[in-house]
């Protein structure tokens, strides 16, 4: 075994460059030839000087030698890494033995079996036995047949990613899914933990940083085509019915300044991280929870001003059905919806409250909570107001107020109590301004409070703090667990349009998923363009969840992406290696058997329990 340069040129660009094969030779009856065991590539740069002690240390990891001294670790990194390739790759020029095929990364599990190899029998020393190079399989046998399930390759075929693009994109994309993270996060991951470059037939413990940073500015470049050939993709495997659109925001954060970030900028961080600049992803969302239009706006951006931009270029069927929360429900944005002959259903941005129980009928939840709904028509009956009061919000608001109202009481009577006090504060204007603060923090308790202070006979000191308590009627005090819902669907009942607004809180779902189980946050770049990427990765990882997830609801099956991932994780591929009796040595790289409730998971998909079957070496 040796390591050979070759000089190549390629016509196409008129570039030479050289090129670095391990080989080995082999004899053939009289004759002698050598044959290329690996392709190291163009970026191999281990110094001449150290290539025999490489081939060495190669041999022995085949062989199941222990080393005599330590190599250094650069030669041994290699070492293990180019022995382990061998495994993988089946049989070389020393293993005359055939070799069972690789089995395919999804596929049922009546075909698994109908192709099962014939048994190998091997008499070995099981003392000798190691087990090595253990890596991680059942994410990504899931991700792969996801990826297969929507047609991802040939979207990006029909877009022109060359191969080695292609599995960057599944690198970041399954990667994004079994280990949340950024970029740099992900390419560890691939070259270190798992086993996706063993069903791709790719190496990625050879593939640079930097083409997953290309690759992702290559999917922000195709983002639009991308999104609706998925989503096309999406309703041919689910069947569904385009007829409501949901849109709503969240943010990120960044570590560090993102000086170079034209979209960075401080705002109301919905993870309490104002401290750090910000960027905000704003995503269109079919009723069954898959994304259907994504954009990143900057981190200032109001909610109220994206809606157009993002239903502009939407294809979505005029009448369309439009879910917001309040935060995008302004007047304008409801106006712009009737322009364009959409349909909507909003929060409503009303602050009175009102409810009448003896109008209302009731409907349950998804968790068997009861909801009164009070259906009420506009005069024009263009428009229908819902009001909903539920039990549950109802305890939790009255538990808020109650808290408020004690707080600001207890402040109150401190204020009356040290009027008696000799060294206290009595002087009028500060007393009043002291009750202007705890108004100030009382989150809208003390407007209902009629408070009087009566000042002395200086009329400089206050002699005395009374109060009353005035609930304002249409408020929290006076309506605890009641919201109102407005939308132009005048002809639905009560409980349709209430279980229609349920979707709206399955979006927040959504948006958990991509921040807390797909590492949405924080964001470590401080290029606009590759912060776009990491989001798109992110949105695009979700909708492989979200398929898989799916699949599963259909079969009774319901779980979240966090417990599944936990069951997928624990399969492995490992290297199993004997010493036989006749002195050579047995190298089986395998997959680890599926446990019960993982077996149930790939039966449900119609995956293979063992991915990426057994390979065989023996040298």
């Amino acid at each position: 075994m040796f390591i050979r340069e070759t000089a190549t040129r390629n016509k196409s660009a008129n570039e030479s460059y050289v090129t670095f094969r391990l080989v080995a030779s082999e004899r053939t009856g009289k004759q002698v030839r050598q044959i290329t065991l690996l392709n190291l590539g163009r970026q191999f740069d281990l110094p001449r000087s150290d290539w025999p002690r490489l081939c060495a240390r190669i041999e022995a990891l085949l062989a199941g030698q222990a080393g005599m001294l330590p190599e250094p670790e650069v030669i041994e990194t290699l070492a293990q890494r180019y022995a382990a390739r061998l495994i993988a790759a089946g049989p070389g020029p020393t293993a005359p033995e055939p070799v069972s095929p690789a089995v395919p990364p999804a596929r049922s599990a009546s075909s698994a079996k109908s192709a099962a190899p014939d048994p190998v029998f091997a008499e070995v020393d099981i003392t000798s036995l190691q087990l090595t190079r253990p890596r991680s399989v059942g994410v990504e046998a899931a991700g792969l047949a996801a990826m297969d399930w929507l047609g991802i390759d040939p979207i990006l075929r029909g877009l022109g990613f060359n191969g080695v693009q292609r599995a960057a994109v599944a690198g970041s994309l399954i990667g994004r899914m079994a280990a949340p993270g950024s970029e740099l996060a992900t390419w560890r991951w691939l070259g270190e933990r798992s086993a996706l470059g063993e069903l791709l037939g790719v190496n990625f413990d050879t593939m640079p940083l930097m083409q997953l940073y290309r690759t992702s500015d290559l999917l922000v470049r195709h983002r639009d085509k991308i999104e609706t050939m998925l989503f096309t993709n999406i309703q041919d495997l689910f069947g569904l019915p385009v007829t409501v659109t949901l849109h709503d925001l969240t943010n990120t954060y960044f570590e560090g300044t993102a000086a170079g970030n034209g979209k960075a900028a401080r705002g109301r961080s919905k993870e309490k991280r104002s401290d750090c600049p910000l960027v905000t992803l704003g995503l269109v969302l079919d009723g069954s929870g898959f994304v259907r239009r994504s954009r990143m706006f900057a981190g200032n951006a109001a909610e109220s001003t994206t809606l157009a931009d993002m239903l502009k270029g939407l294809a979505a069927p005029k009448g369309a059905l439009v879910i917001m929360d309040a935060g995008i429900a302004t007047a304008a944005n409801i106006a712009w919806l009737k322009e364009q002959e959409y349909r909507y259903l909003a929060v409503s941005r009303e602050r009175g409250r009102q409810f009448d129980p003896d109008q209302a009928v009731d409907t349950l939840t998804a968790s068997n909570e009861t909801i009164q709904l009070q259906r009420v028509l506009s005069k024009d009956g263009t428009e229908v107001r819902l009001y909903c009061h539920s039990g549950g919000r109802d305890t939790k608001e009255t538990a808020i107020s109650g808290r408020f109202v004690t707080r600001f009481e207890t402040g109150l009577a401190k204020l009356a109590a040290g009027l008696d006090k000799p060294r206290a504060q009595k002087k009028l204007a500060d007393i009043q301004q002291r009750i202007g603060r705890l108004k100030e923090k009382s989150r809208g308790i003390g407007r209902h409070y009629e408070i009087t202070v009566t000042p002395d006979e200086t009329g400089t000191k206050a002699a005395c703090i009374t109060w009353t308590k005035t609930p304002v009627n249409g408020s929290m005090l006076t309506h605890p667990g009641v919201c109102c819902l407005r939308s132009s669907e005048t002809t639905r009942d009560a409980a349709e349009l209430w279980h229609t607004y349920t979707m709206l809180t399955d979006l927040e779902a959504v948006f958990r998923g991509l921040k807390s189980e797909l590492g949405l946050r924080p964001v470590f770049h401080h290029n606009e363009k590759r912060t776009e990427g990491h989001l798109f990765i992110t949105v695009l990882a979700y909708q492989l969840v979200q398929t898989i997830r799916r699949k599963l609801e259909a079969a009774g099956e319901t779980i979240s992406w966090s417990r599944l991932r936990e069951i997928l994780s624990v399969q492995q591929r490992v290297t199993a290696t004997f010493r036989q009796r006749d002195g050579r040595t047995l190298h089986v790289r395998k997959t680890t058997a599926a446990a019960p409730a993982l077996r149930k998971i790939y039966d449900t998909l119609g995956i293979d329990a063992a991915p990426g079957g057994v390979r065989k070496l023996i040298v």
